[in-house]
């Protein structure tokens, strides 16, 4: 039997018995995992988005107006919510949005008082591009992974998420 590959965080949770041998560090060495899993995938999923001029928030937004189905468009405040975000943090990525021509805002036509966030031509073509290019990368990035263990994976980061945020 072979011993398993040695990574930055095993190097770290030996370290650690050594020093502390009375600590539990199964979670610590998992979240740690987790953390670098986070940031080395983000790096390769946001290239996606530069390479089209867009951050990863920007990203948000267009998919959140093109998830949202015909008409393509959304109140302000329903946007922030979906992607759990300030009122003035949508803000600034509406009006980067808006100058690249990508939104528009127009007037709500049930309440004149307010707004609603549109997806334009250009907004929609660009999202229908990244998002294909975006579903491929991160196909990719799982590869390594079996079927299975993809929907292990899955099984088991939601179940987790789950009862994080429940509690």
């Amino acid at each position: 039997m072979t011993e398993p590959e040695v990574d930055a965080l095993g190097v770290i949770e030996r370290q650690w018995r050594r020093e502390r041998p009375d600590l539990d560090l199964a979670a610590m060495v998992v979240f740690g995992r987790l953390g670098r899993l986070a940031l080395v995938a983000e790096r390769r999923i946001d290239a996606v988005f530069r390479e089209h001029g867009l951050r990863h928030g920007e990203f948000d937004v267009l998919a959140a107006l093109r998830r949202a189905g015909a008409p393509f468009e959304l109140n302000p405040s329903a946007l922030a919510d979906t992607l759990m975000l300030s009122r003035a943090g949508m803000t600034g990525r509406l009006d980067r949005l808006e100058g690249a021509g990508l939104v528009r805002r127009i007037a709500d036509p049930a309440d004149r008082r307010a707004v609603r966030v549109a997806l334009t031509g250009a907004g929609r073509a660009l999202i229908d591009v990244v998002v294909t290019e975006h579903t491929e990368n991160e196909t990719r990035l799982l590869a390594s992974l079996s079927a299975p263990e993809r929907d292990e994976l899955d099984r088991i980061a939601r179940k987790l998420l789950g009862a994080l945020e429940s509690g």
